[in-house]
């Protein structure tokens, strides 16, 4: 018998499955940036990279600053590179926008999962587990979230990232249930589904647009179950309880 779900955010609560790099990427489409897409994706890396060894993000940072740091360093990437000019296109103003689109989207997508996880807390204990940079309570917090949510483990306080199974175990832990009886919800086959199933979670996999070719790869039948919406978990919860 379930007894405690274990949520993603990135890519799950924020998207509903579909990988930042493709919602940043309709974004540059939508602004008119004659960007490649391939040189997009080597911009997304940099930005990820670099957020991944330097401080850029506060503790009380919401989404949209987030984002503004991702932009940039993306945008001021493509310009060093010599494939954006910024006389045309200049980095703060285009970083400006993408963050304040990506931020109405993300906004937009968590209200109706706010809807779904809060049904899921009148029967169940609920734990976030998360890869970000160090601010998620202040995400949580103002989107609403972060009062559903019993415990939250982020890998920029405890030190450890997915895919290493360790962080769904601190997830386990703070759950203090037996991981049989804990279901994982995420969107990253790789960060998520073989992680939490290496540590004996039940997993549900919201199987969306990834990066790259993850998902083409994946092994579908390492998940209990799996959707391709959000609004489809209740429905899969009840599956995993008979």
């Amino acid at each position: 018998m379930l007894k405690g779900i274990i949520f993603d955010y990135g890519g799950t609560l924020d998207t509903n499955g579909i990988h930042w790099a493709e919602v940043l990427w309709e974004q540059y489409q939508a602004l008119g940036l004659p960007v490649e897409k391939s040189h997009f994706r080597e911009a997304y890396v940099h930005g990820e990279r670099t957020m991944a060894r330097q401080l850029l993000v506060q503790p009380d940072d919401d989404f949209r600053q987030v984002l503004l740091v991702k932009s940039r360093l993306q945008l001021a990437w493509l310009v060093a590179e010599g494939l954006l000019d910024a006389q045309h296109y200049p980095v703060e103003k285009y970083a400006d926008a993408l963050a304040g689109r990506g931020y109405a989207y993300a906004s937009r997508v968590v209200r109706n999962a706010l809807e779904i996880v809060e049904k899921l807390k009148m029967k169940y204990n609920l734990v976030l587990v998360s890869n970000f940079y160090g601010n998620i309570h202040a995400i949580l917090k103002d989107f609403g979230l972060l009062c559903l949510f019993n415990a939250v483990i982020e890998s920029a306080v405890v030190g450890v990232r997915k895919p290493d199974p360790a962080i769904y175990r601190l997830g386990v832990e703070a759950m203090g249930f037996r991981p049989d009886e804990i279901a994982v919800v995420g969107d990253s086959y790789s960060k998520d589904m073989i992680p939490a199933h290496a540590v004996g979670c039940r997993t549900v996999w919201l199987k969306g647009i990834g990066w790259g070719s993850e998902n083409d790869e994946a092994d579908i039948t390492l998940p209990d179950v799996v959707i391709g919406d959000l609004a489809e978990l209740p429905a899969a919860i009840e599956r995993l309880e008979i």
